[in-house]
C-alpha cells in the first residue's frame, strides 16, 4: 500500500512538472475554461500546445473535460489542487524571503 501511494505521488508530481501545466491549473482554479479561453488566459500562441498539456493532465486524472456541443470545457478534478498550488506558492515565498534575508546579511 505504501509503495502504491509513493508511486501515485511520484506520477502526480511528474504531471505537475511543467510550468505551462501549472499555469493551466492556476487558471482552472478560477473556474472552468475551454481550450481557446485557456490559450488566451495563459498567453499561449498555440492551442495545440495547450491541448497537449491538457491531455497529460487528463491522463493523470488531474483535470476533467466535459463536452458542451462541439467544445470541451475543462475543470479541476479535485478542488484540493487549489490548496496544493497555494501551498507551493507559500513555500516559494518562504524560500524567497530566506534568500533575501541572506543577501541582506551579506551586505
Amino acid at each position: 500500500m505504501d509503495l502504491e501511494l509513493q508511486e501515485f505521488k511520484a506520477e502526480f508530481f511528474k504531471a505537475l512538472s511543467h510550468p505551462l501545466r501549472i499555469k493551466i491549473l492556476e487558471e482552472l482554479s478560477k473556474g472552468e475554461l475551454g481550450v481557446n479561453e485557456l490559450q488566451n488566459a495563459i498567453g499561449s500562441d498555440s492551442s495545440s500546445t495547450v491541448s497537449q498539456q491538457l491531455m497529460v493532465l487528463r491522463n493523470k486524472n488531474i483535470v476533467v473535460g466535459t463536452k458542451e456541443g462541439n467544445r470541451v470545457i475543462y475543470s479541476l478534478r479535485d478542488p484540493l489542487i487549489n490548496d496544493l498550488l497555494s501551498t507551493a506558492r507559500k513555500i516559494f515565498n518562504n524560500h524567497l524571503a530566506e534568500t533575501i534575508n541572506i543577501l541582506d546579511k551579506s551586505r
